[in-house]
This record gives structure tokens, C-alpha cells and sequence, in this order.
């Protein structure tokens, strides 16, 4: 949110703060997600085809929308992607708080979770009615959507919030839900509010969601590895098993920080030398690929197979 308030105050900062965020925590981000596909001879057995296959089946795709409609349908579906992908992974992240918490707190009920997605569905219809022409200097075209609709489902949207709050402050003060647990709720809706209802320009209220969802997914991931190898290093995966012992996160972020400074380096200087390719497209074959990928290695069944098998 601080990065939203710098930018929105001084444009110049946009490119700066954008930049760290791609280079220290985006690419990074792309990058955890393989310490779960191929830095083990079982992962990358059982994830072959995410590995090898998927990129080519979406890279085909890209490239074929880009040749029939042009670069903006790549931009309007990542835009639309991206935003559902956040708004999942932050009720995965809210439900493992809850899991963690061993307390008293109830399972979410239809309400909660209508509450939850409230302000992230009446922030896209917003963005939508907005129907800005460019988005990250890219052409885009937004979904139609009146006005009226998405004003209505804003309101809505805070009502909902509003209950919610008083709901949960009531549990909170019979011990039946942990601060951690209120705080990052707190932080979802206050996130989604600010990047697509408070701030007005579409790139700099991106920007704060994806510096919030990167920062959430990179130490998630360490989290879990960490988790996965708490016996020690293990044969089966030294390289991972042994940045992913206590204290040594900062080796581990700094390995995928280098990994991923690599990898689109090398996506950025040899690709040109093959295709006439926005680079823009390139990239987004790439984070179209993490979100399909996300949507199967994320699965009860498959994290229970991974802690299996460390």
C-alpha cells in the first residue's frame, strides 16, 4: 500500500518500484513454484507433463489469440487471470491461518465466503466500468459493465465487509479467533479495496496487489519446503532440502532471486533473436503456466503426497 501511495504521488517511482518488485519478488515468485515440480526426481516424474507439456499447449495458445485478435487479448485475460489467481490464493492463505490456529474458530460458512470474495468481484466489475485503454503501457479492452452495476456491488461489497467485521470482533472477544487469523482478513479486504477502488489508475492499484500476492507466495512456499524438510536434508532433494532448513531462508531466497535473474534474462536477450514477440506475451506465457500449475500442485491430495515423499 505504501508502494500504491509513492507511485500515485510521484509517477517517476513507477518504474523503480515496479522493477523490484518483477526482479526480487515476481520472477522469484515463478521460480518457488518449480522448487515443487522439478527439484526432485519424484516431483518431476509425477509433474512431467506441467513440466515439459503445459508450456508448449499455452504457448501455442498465446500466440495464436495474439494472431488472430492482436497483443491485447493476451493482456485482457492475464488482467482477469490475475486476478482471480490472487484472490484464490489469498483464501488458501486465510484458511491455512485458520488451520493453524488449532482454536475454537468455526469453518467458514457461505456467508464468510461470500464476504470474502465480495470486495475482490465488486473491485474487477469496477476496473471493468472503468474501461481504461491501457494497462502496464499495453493495449487492453475491459469486459463491458455499467456503472450502475458496479457501483451497486461496491456498496454491497462494504456492507458485507461491515457485517463480517462486527461478526468476527464478537468472536474474537470469546477467544474463538486468533489475531493472526483477524489481521490477515483485515489485510485481504483492505488490499483489495485499495487496488481496485480507492486508486484509480489500473497499473499503479496492480501494483499493489501483485507486490502483496508475490511477498504472500514466496514465503508460503519456503514455509511449506521448510515444513517438508524438517528432518533434515534429504537425499531425494539435497540442493532444496538444504535451503529449506531453519536459517537458511535468506540462502534460499537469494538461490531463486539468481535463478530467476537467469531465466528471464535468458527469455529476454534470446528469444528476440527467434520471434517478433512483445516480450510482454512471453512473460505471460510463463505466469499463465504458474496459474495452471498452481491450480493442481496446491491440492490437499498433492501436498499430502509431497510431505510423503521428502
Amino acid at each position: 500500500m505504501a508502494s500504491g501511495a509513492a507511485v500515485t504521488l510521484d509517477r517517476h517511482l513507477l518504474v523503480p518500484i515496479l522493477l523490484a518488485d518483477l526482479w526480487l519478488l515476481g520472477y522469484h515468485h515463478v521460480v518457488s513454484t518449480f522448487t515443487r515440480l522439478c527439484f526432485d526426481n519424484h516431483s518431476l516424474r509425477r509433474y512431467r507433463f506441467l513440466v515439459f507439456g503445459l508450456p508448449l499447449v499455452i504457448g501455442a495458445a498465446c500466440l495464436a489469440a495474439v494472431a488472430a485478435s492482436g497483443v491485447w487479448i493476451v493482456v485482457a485475460v492475464y488482467f482477469y487471470w490475475q486476478w482471480f489467481h490472487y484472490a484464490r490464493q489469498s483464501w488458501g492463505i486465510a484458511q491455512a491461518y485458520r488451520r493453524k490456529a488449532n482454536s475454537a474458530l468455526p469453518a467458514p460458512d457461505t456467508f464468510d465466503l461470500i464476504a470474502f470474495y465480495a470486495l475482490p468481484v465488486a473491485g474487477i466489475l469496477s476496473r471493468s466500468a472503468q474501461q481504461p485503454e491501457s494497462f502496464l503501457a499495453m493495449p487492453i479492452r475491459m469486459l463491458p459493465m455499467p456503472q450502475e452495476i458496479a457501483a451497486a456491488a461496491a456498496v454491497a461489497a462494504m456492507a458485507l465487509a461491515g457485517v463480517w467485521a462486527v461478526k468476527t470482533a464478537l468472536l474474537y472477544g470469546k477467544g474463538r479467533a486468533p489475531l493472526g487469523y483477524v489481521l490477515y482478513l483485515l489485510s485481504h479486504q483492505a488490499i483489495f479495496a485499495m487496488a481496485y477502488l480507492v486508486i484509480r489508475d489500473i497499473t499503479v492499484g496492480w501494483l499493489v496487489v501483485n507486490i502483496w500476492h508475490n511477498a504472500q507466495y514466496v514465503l508460503f512456499v519456503w514455509m511449506f519446503n521448510n515444513r517438508r524438510f524438517s528432518a533434515g536434508v534429504s537425499p531425494k532433494a539435497r540442493l532444496l532440502s538444504w535451503l529449506s532448513q531453519d536459517g537458511r531462508l535468506a540462502w534460499y531466497l537469494g538461490f531463486c532471486v539468481l535463478v530467476s535473474t537467469g531465466l528471464y534474462w535468458a527469455i529476454g536477450s534470446v528469444l528476440p533473436l527467434f520471434f517478433t514477440l512483445p516480450i510482454f506475451v512471453a512473460y505471460q506465457i510463463i505466469n499463465f503456466h504458474h496459474y495452471v500449475v498452481d491450480a493442481v500442485i496446491w491440492r490437499r491430495a498433492q501436498v499430502k503426497d509431497a510431505l510423503e515423499h521428502a
